[in-house]
This record gives structure tokens, sequence and C-alpha cells, in this order.
């Protein structure tokens, strides 16, 4: 049912997305590595609902609280004239990926093992 709001929600943002006024250059790098904080957040959801742990409370957080984290790195490394943003861009599409991966596994050995199952059942 997540993964389906989930579904919904990116379509409904793809959209919106395309109908909305471009974003000034300026701001470009703040609301890319907040989207990043933010899909870092949405993969970390969809982990922790196959692993049967999710909780709204610390998904809610985790998803404001690394967007607020990563947008303020980004507004400190522009004040400092360096790119902080990148140590944030590193370890959130690092823990993309590592979500991303427990993903792709748990839909892999669930196919494996319905398939497996299903050639039981043929043999008998």
């Amino acid at each position: 049912m997540i993964i389906i709001a989930i579904l919904i929600g990116c379509i409904v943002g793809a959209l919106i997305g395309i109908n909305a006024p471009v974003i000034p250059y300026t701001y470009s790098t703040f609301l890319a590595i907040a989207v990043v904080a933010a899909l870092d957040s949405v993969f970390g959801g969809i982990t922790s609902v196959l692993k049967k742990n999710f909780d709204l409370t610390i998904f809610i957080s985790g998803f404001f609280c690394n967007s607020i984290l990563s947008i303020a790195l980004t507004y400190l490394g522009q004040k400092l004239n360096l790119d902080i943003y990148l140590a944030a861009l590193v370890v959130f599409v690092g823990r993309m990926f590592t979500n991303l991966t427990i993903i792709r596994r748990y839909y892999i050995e669930k196919w494996t093992s319905k398939i497996e199952k299903d050639d039981k059942e043929l043999q008998q």
C-alpha cells in the first residue's frame, strides 16, 4: 500500500513539475540536494517496509531532517566558497544504492522462491 502511495506521489510530482516554473540557477543546487535527500528517505522507507519495521514518525522526521541538513550544508558551503554539499550527496547516493540493493534482493528472492514452489507443485 505504501509503495502504491509513493508511486502515485512520484507521478503527481512529475506532472506538477512539468508545468512548474523554472527554478533560478542560484537555487538549483539547493533543490537538487534536497531532492536527493528526500529520495534517500523514500528508498529507506521502502526498505523498512520490506523488513517490516516501518515507523511513520521516523520516516517523516528523517525526510525533513535530511533535507534541511543537506540544504544547510549547501548554504554553508556557498558562504565558505566550498562544495560541502558534495559530501552529503555522496552519502545520500551511497545509501540510496544500498537501499536499492536490499529492495532488489528482496524481490529476487521472493520471485525465486515462488518459482521453486511452483516447480515443486508441478513435480508432484
